[in-house]
Order: structure tokens, then sequence, then C-alpha cells
């Protein structure tokens, strides 16, 4: 028995990787449930001296594993770094806090100090940041240099938790002389809003040392990116800010605009999706023109400019002898505004640092603009609406005034986000029925094309609210009688790239929720026959709109070919 027991020891080190302190588990697919399960592991964890780094990601540990994992590192107090990230993958919401609580509880019993902990990956809500709440506050976490909690799905709630502990932890260390030095944070993807970004955004400005921030997919609008604002310029050392697909809108743009310019160590910003607008491109133009030193990337692109901001932003960086790359791609320059804009890149001597244009959204029409105006007018409104609807709250001693503000059909399909789409609540396929008027066959593909590009595959709560929305409304429109099927199909292909047209409809940048959702739409009942073979037909001709979506488009052609009938 004792040489079988060296000889699985000597297996499972085998396919263990050490490195200087590290034991790796990573994505061995391993499906650890009980103490039986992880006796090789505990074992390889008790019998390492030194143990820096502990690598479990990719694999899906219970409640009984992480606790038996958490004894053996009840000893192991020169543990710094855990990656811990999509280790609980197929397990239920209820049964990850009290394995976090367990792995805490052992890295606080062993003195443990860290350096790194990730846990991004793991659906765990705002339960699970209670579960590890207590470890951020404690001792263990006053050396704290990483945390990564992308794609957590923490929410406001957990946004809210996760900060008043990062507020104890600073704190608390202050206190012992040796204050908090966090220096990256990541947290994209995790529905933080408003309110979980601001209460982050004070923990940000109290601790002070921060290097990288990366917040994008987020739903912050103008309050919240403001609140951010504020709290960067209390992190001098700041290199890379990564807000990527929220919404700043002009007032949010300038509140950012203004806070770089007491930043000297910015490499890199990332706004790109954020809808910073003309205005909000010119504030910015201004900072990189005063300041930003060292800057070596710039993504705005997809942010509503017009030619002229545009310009401006190309000169702004003119004297970055350190830039690298300027995405402006996705913006409303047109043909004339792309090629000025080659143009002044190239006099500087700096056209090879001009990212691709290639999607570029074509110069607005005079409705937009008024549009534009009228979004920040909505602003105004909204804001106004949200402190009376607080006030009224407040005297009703009902819904706290935090509580986010729901939005109407009209404002997801004016803005779509994910968490526009599940904030409209059980009633979102009617309201969504009822908004979308399907008469007008351009207007239905358009609304198909905007719920859909919020789906995500791996999010089950958005994807079956996207998929109800997108049957709803495309059910409605097909069995409505005087629907022009043909011509949804017409601009649903212009809409895409696979077809040209005369029209003032405009191809969109294509993601793989359009076309992971068409896949759906062409299985349905209400979705004719006919209208299969026709997409059948333009998705077997060669695409560059599809190209970035290439897994969607070959799974979409597939299922085409298995539905469209021989001839």
């Amino acid at each position: 028995m004792a040489s079988d027991d060296v000889a699985n020891l000597a297996d499972s080190i085998a396919k263990t990787q050490v490195d200087e302190g590290e034991l790796s588990y990573k994505g061995q697919g391993l499906k650890l449930d009980n103490a039986q399960s992880v006796e090789k592991m505990v074992r390889a964890i008790q019998e390492f001296d030194g143990l820096r780094a502990l690598r479990l990601e990719g694999n899906t540990i219970g409640v009984e594993a992480a606790q038996t994992i958490a004894k053996a590192l009840e000893k192991k107090s020169d543990l710094q770094c855990c990656h811990w990230s999509d280790m609980f993958t197929g397990r239920l919401r209820a049964e990850i806090p009290p394995a976090l609580v367990s792995l805490g509880d052992a890295l606080i019993m062993a003195g443990a100090r860290l350096k790194v902990l990730d846990l991004s990956d793991n659906a765990f809500g705002p339960d699970g940041v209670k579960g590890i709440e207590k470890l951020l506050k404690s001792a263990t976490c006053h050396t704290l240099q990483e945390l990564r909690l992308n794609n957590c799905g923490m929410g406001i709630g957990g946004g809210k938790i996760l900060a008043a502990a990062l507020t104890v932890c600073h704190k608390e260390s202050s206190a012992l002389g040796a204050p908090l030095q966090l220096k990256v944070f990541i947290a994209g993807r995790n529905r933080l809003e408003n309110d979980g970004a601001t209460a982050l955004a004070q923990a940000f400005q109290l601790i002070g040392s921060l290097e990288e921030v990366h917040m994008p997919q987020n739903g912050i609008n103008y309050q919240g990116v403001t609140a951010l604002a504020t709290a960067m310029q209390h992190n001098p050392q700041l290199r890379v800010l990564n807000l990527n697909d929220n919404t700043f809108t002009k007032r949010g743009a300038i509140a950012m605009a203004q806070a770089l310019k007491h930043l000297r160590n910015v490499q890199v910003i990332n706004f790109g999706d954020c809808l910073v607008r003309s205005e909000g491109a010119s504030a910015i133009s201004e900072t990189l023109r005063e300041g930003l030193p060292i800057l070596k990337e710039l993504n705005l692109s997809f942010g509503e400019i017009t030619k002229d901001a545009a310009l401006e932003v190309a000169r702004s960086v003119q004297h970055k002898d350190q830039l690298e790359i300027l995405d402006l791609n996705g913006n409303s320059l047109g043909e004339d505004g792309c090629e000025n804009l080659r143009e002044v890149m190239e006099n500087m001597n700096m056209a090879d640092k001009l990212g691709s244009l290639s999607d570029d959204e074509g110069e607005p029409e005079e409705d937009e603009d008024e549009e534009e105006d009228d979004d920040d007018d909505y602003e105004d409104v909204e804001e106004e609406e949200e402190e009376e609807g607080e006030k009224s709250e407040l005297n009703q001693f009902s819904t706290p005034p935090s509580a986010p503000r729901t939005p109407d059909a009209s404002t997801f399909l004016s803005f779509p986000s994910p968490d526009k789409l599940l904030r409209l609540g059980a009633k979102r396929s009617f309201l969504l029925q009822q908004q979308v008027d399907v008469l007008d066959a351009s207007k239905t593909a358009e609304a198909f094309l905007k719920i859909s590009s919020v789906y995500k595959e791996d999010d089950a709560e958005v994807k079956a609210a996207v998929l109800e929305s997108i049957d709803a409304v495309l059910s409605k429109a097909f069995l409505t009688p005087s629907f022009q099927g043909l011509s949804f199909m017409s601009s649903l292909l212009v809409m895409l790239g696979l077809l040209k047209s005369e029209d003032k409809l405009k191809p969109v940048k294509v993601v793989p929720g359009h076309l992971q959702c068409l896949e759906h739409a062409v299985k349905q009942s209400y979705f004719p026959r006919e209208h299969v073979t026709v997409l059948n037909a333009f998705m077997a001709r060669p695409s560059k709109s599809l190209e970035p979506c290439s897994g969607a488009r070959d799974r979409l052609k597939s299922t085409l070919q298995k539905l469209t009938p021989e001839s």
C-alpha cells in the first residue's frame, strides 16, 4: 500500500507545475467534491515547504473539498498569491460563500500575508463578496497588492460590501503604520452601476496607491464615472485606466478629462464604447495637450465622436513620444473625416499609430445631432426625477434612496446594457413588444440587433432574458399579417454588413451575440423557412464584418445548413 501511495503522489506531482514556491493545478478540470477527492492535493500542499502561490483555477471545488484544502492551508504562513479564478463551475451559488469562508479563515489562521487574490470568473454574486469580507478586512490582506474580481456578478450590493471591506482594511493597516498599498484592481462585468462604482470610488480615494483600475462593462453612467474621476485624482501612480463599455456621455467624459490633468503616469486609457461624444473628446484633447506625457494607448472608439473632435484628439497627441496606438474606430467621421484623420496623423509622422477606421459610422445626420442634445437634456430630467424620487421614498419609509431607477424599454433600446434589460423585470417581453413598431421592418431589425447585442453565453440570467425578449418581438412581428418579412431580412442583412444598400441604413459593429441570437431565432417555429434559405445563401458568402465573430458565425452557418432543405 505504501508503495502505491508513493506512486500516486508522484503521479500527482508529475501533473502539477511547481515553480519557485508555486503549486499549480491550473486548468486540470478536476471535480473536487469531498475530502477523499482532494487527498493527493492536500498531501502535496502539506509537504510543500515555503508554499508562496497556489493555483486552483479551472477546476470545480465543493464545500467539503474546500474545507479540507483549507485545513492544509492553516499552517502555510508563507502563502502570498491565491490564483483561484474559475474554480466553482457548475456549483450552486449557495455552495460558494461557505467554501470561500473556509479558505479565508485558513489564511487568517496561518498568518499569511497576501499580495495577490484572484477570484475572477466565479459567479458568486453579493453573497460571495460576503464570503471574502472577513478575509479582506483582516491583517492577511493588509499587504494585498492585486485584487482581481472580474466577472463575479457582484452587483450594487456586492460592490458596496467590497468597498466597505477595503476601507476597513486600509484604516486598520494605517493604524499599524503600514497602510494598504493596493496597486491593481480588476472588477469588470459585475453590474456595479452608479451606486456600486461610487462606493468603490470612495475607497479608492482613501487608498491612493492604485496603478491599474479595470472596471469595464458595469452599467456605470455619468454619476458613477464622475465619482471615479474624483477618486483617480488621489491615485498619482495610476498607469492604466480601463472603463470600456460604460456610459460617460459628455458630463462623465468632461469630469474624467479634468481628473486626468492631475495624473502624470498614465500610460493606457480605454474609454472605448463609453459614449464620450464630441464635447467629451474635446475635453480629453485639452488634457492631452497639457499633460499625460508618457501615454502609450488611447482608446476612444465607438463614442459618437464627430470629425472635428476626432481631428482635435489626433492633433493633441503630436508630442506623445511613447504613443503606440490611437483608436478612434467606430465613431462618426464619414469618409472625408477618416481621410482627414489619416492625413493629420501622417503629417505628424504618426500614421502607424492610428488604429483601423473600418467600422466608422459615417457622418451623423442633423437629426442625430439633435438627438445628442436631447440625450443631455434627458440626463438633467433623469437626475431631477431621481432626486424627487428619493425624497418621496424617504417620506414613505420604503425603498432606500440608493435603489437604482428602473429604466423603461425606450431607454434600454437607446442605450442597451445587460443591467437595463434585467431591470425591466418580469414584464420585459411585454414592454419591448409594445415599444417596437413591428409595422416598420427596419426598426424591428434594429431592435433585434440592439437586444441581442447584450447577449452573454456565460450568464444564464442575461442569456434567458435576451432570448425571451427576442422571441417576444420576433414572434409578434412574423405573426402580424401586414409585417414585411422580406424588408426585415433585407434590413437585417444590411446592418450585419452582408448586403449593400443605398438607403440610410448602416452596418453595425457585429458582436457574437448578434449571431448567437440569430441562430436561436431561426430554429423557432415563428421564423419562416423561406427566410432561413435566404439567410443561408448570404452567410455562405465571405464577409469581413463577421470575421471577428468566427466561432458564432460558423455555428450559425452550420445550423442554417441543417435547416435548409436540399434543392
